[in-house]
């Protein structure tokens, strides 16, 4: 059977992705990783240079999205279907590119963890992100901006003389394209991807990468890997693990067994866990290669998938949920009850998920993943030995997919990167020709068309043919802002109107310049007839600056100009529900209930019903002394769609209020007491 890449559509029980928060992101994101100092010396020396390079100040340009709910209906998804004798992939190029499936074509067999529905949470860096199958992360530390975004997709000549699919876009956190390349040879059990990353810049750029394959999971699941110790994120002292978002420093740990359980099984681990392992890489003296780069999850008969990839991609880690009870919570959160849970077998550009690698001006970094199938003894798999059952899983790949094979697909793919995409499948957005046109970059291979620019880049290309940024006038809330350096040296040279001072403020923030963002803002707002937008900067400035009661001032101030100008229409609906999120949370938190029932009076009726304000009210009831209506809040049932992992918010707010035990459906916690 020769390999076809076809349409299809795919319908799914999906949860609505709702609108972007149009509120610029001025503040880190939430429960960013940090490598607290005092573990610098116990670690590697490459992890403890790479884990402080390039951190994020903010998520800008890129847009929150947390417009979100858990009310699902039937919808369409557009799918691209990879297949040959062997396997069969299902992609999802409107959803990040994510392989939605892989199913082993002569037994039927899924396998990877299929989710049955689409449920966006707040676990990618931007908010929006779902589980299941495989997704390609890039940009910072976390989950991808582009978990729900839409990528270019086109058929592309595969080296064989079959048909490849390439996927690709431009990551807008680093300004960095990026392909994906999927090619699935007709006589393969296995589905490579080429992935190449560019820097077309003349400045070096922090660059971060993590395949993650979610994997199903039940009591006879192991999860095999070339190591004999891993690095665990510092967690309390007993527990398996620690939230994402909560690591502070790395500890070297054995492989399998630790802390009395053998943590190559996902669930003999109580508690959410990261286990990054160290493979070796290092040639040996004699000049052989370092250690194959692998990670496989076999179930009880020792079968499963495997993925291994060239030596650039040098980590491999496991995730689990654990077996308590707020990662099965967790589980269920994230697709429903009843349905099996998985694990996450990932690989990544670092030793850890803590760190960002340098990619110099010009350069790219490139290379080849592997994903099919594997079959093993699964006695020597599941035995007690440990070197024993990872040298039967890694002969049992040595014989399905030899380390030179990859290489040579490798090499092989790397003669078609540059090869012009044929059949558009699919269209990302418009930033990348945005850039492309106006830096004049030449990238064969990924193109960026000037017709796939749309509403949202038209100012910004206007600014740059003609030196000033077109005000639409108070018809809508602001447009997404850019912040890169060539973009706020063109509004540092555009006529001084509010709208461009507050755009060419949000480019200061991003740059550090926090003094010069403030001008900016304080500028604009002394001609805005729309001050909200200026108000609300203004406040994050002050919160996040050190002087939260300036900012609390300024959020109220803020809402109550954007209720005056409000209009209707999605837009100013987002806006409203942002602005009024942060305002009363702000409030609230400095002491001022009185000031937070009043940005609640002038809420819109439906915009109090939306989870986060059923939370807020609970808050805002306790702060005026009504303990039992917050606890009637709670009683009267809500689900926070945006709850974001390790948030421990609901437990926190029903401690405030009752010395009650906590309701299971309101139970999300990681770890353990204490």
């Amino acid at each position: 059977m020769a390999t076809t890449v076809r349409r299809a559509v795919l319908t799914l029980p999906a949860a609505p992705l709702g609108p972007e928060n149009p509120l610029p992101a001025l503040g880190a994101p939430a429960g960013a990783h940090v490598l607290d100092e005092r573990a610098r010396p116990g670690l590697p020396r490459d992890t403890a240079r790479q884990a402080g390079y390039g951190p994020l100040r903010s998520l800008l340009p890129v847009r929150i999205l947390d417009g979100y709910g858990r009310q699902r209906q039937e919808r369409e998804f557009q799918a691209l279907v990879l297949e040959n004798a062997h396997l069969r992939a299902t992609v999802l190029p409107g959803l990040g590119g994510r392989v939605h499936s892989l199913v082993h074509v002569p037994t039927g067999r899924e396998l990877l963890y299929r989710n049955p529905v689409f449920q966006p949470v707040n676990f990618a860096l931007n908010g929006a992100w779902f589980s299941g199958g495989i997704e390609w992360n890039i940009g910072a530390t976390g989950h991808t901006t582009l978990s729900c975004a839409p990528l270019h997709a086109a058929t592309v000549p595969a080296p064989d003389g079959g048909v490849m699919l390439r996927l690709w876009e431009w990551e807008r956190l680093r300004d960095l394209p990026f392909q994906v390349d999927l090619w699935l040879p007709d006589d393969s059990e296995f589905l490579y991807a080429g992935v190449r990353i560019r820097n077309p810049h003349e400045r070096p750029a922090p660059v971060y990468w993590w395949s993650n394959t979610a994997v199903p999971e039940d009591h006879g699941t192991r999860v095999l890997a070339p190591a004999d110790e891993a690095w665990l994120p510092h967690c309390p002292e007993g527990a398996g693990g620690a939230p994402a978002g909560h690591e502070r420093s790395l500890r070297r740990i054995p492989v399998p067994d630790w802390q009395g359980a053998d943590r190559t099984y996902p669930l003999r681990s109580e508690y959410a866990a990261d286990f990054f392992y160290e493979i070796g890489h290092e040639a040996d003296p004699a000049g052989g290669a370092g250690t194959r780069p692998w990670i496989a999850a076999l179930d009880s008969a020792g079968s499963g998938l495997v993925q291994t990839s060239t030596d650039v991609l040098r980590g491999r880690k496991l995730f689990v949920w654990g077996s308590g009870a707020g990662g099965r919570r967790w589980q269920d959160w994230l697709t429903g009850p009843g349905i099996g849970g998985y694990a996450e077998i990932q690989a990544g550009l670092a030793r850890s998920q803590l760190e960002h690698v340098r990619l110099d001006a010009g350069a790219e970094l490139s290379w080849l993943e592997a994903y099919g199938p594997l079959t093993a003894d699964p006695a020597a798999v599941h035995g007690s030995d440990w070197a024993a059952a990872r040298a039967e899983a890694g002969r049992a790949l040595d014989a399905a997919l030899p380390r030179d094979r990859v290489e040579a697909a490798y090499a092989a793919w790397r003669g078609t990167a540059d090869t012009e995409p044929g059949e558009r499948l699919a269209r990302g957005s418009g930033w990348g020709a945005l850039e492309v046109l106006c830096g004049g970059y030449k990238l064969p291979g990924t193109p960026f068309a000037e017709s796939d620019m749309g509403e949202e880049q038209q100012s910004w290309l206007e600014l740059w043919r003609s030196g000033v940024l077109p005000d639409p006038g108070p018809t809508a809330p602001p447009g997404p802002s850019l912040v890169a350096p060539h973009w706020r040296d063109m509004l540092e040279t555009a006529p001084a109107d509010p709208l461009t001072e507050y755009h060419l403020g949000v480019a200061q923030w991003h740059a550090g310049d926090v003094a010069q963002a403030v001008r900016s803002w304080e500028r604009g707002l002394l001609r805005a007839a729309s001050r909200w937008p200026l108000l609300r900067c203004l406040a994050a400035a002050d919160t996040l600056s050190g002087d939260p009661g300036r900012g609390a001032r300024r959020y109220a101030e803020a809402f109550a100009d954007l209720a005056q100008a409000s209009r209707g229409g999605a837009a100013w609906e987002a806006a409203e529900s942002a602005l009024g999120r942060e305002a009363m949370t702000a409030l609230l938190e400095t002491g001022r209930p009185d000031e937070a029932r009043s940005v609640w009076d002038r809420l819109r009726p439906a915009l109090r019903e939306q989870p986060r304000f059923r939370l807020l009210a609970a808050l805002l009831l306790a702060a005026e002394g009504h303990m039992a209506a917050a606890r009637r809040v709670f009683e009267d049932g809500f689900e926070l769609p945006d709850l974001r992992e390790g948030d421990e918010i609901l437990a926190e707010v029903w401690s405030r209020i009752t010395d009650r035990p906590l309701p299971p459906e309101y139970d999300f916690r990681m770890r353990p007491p204490g």
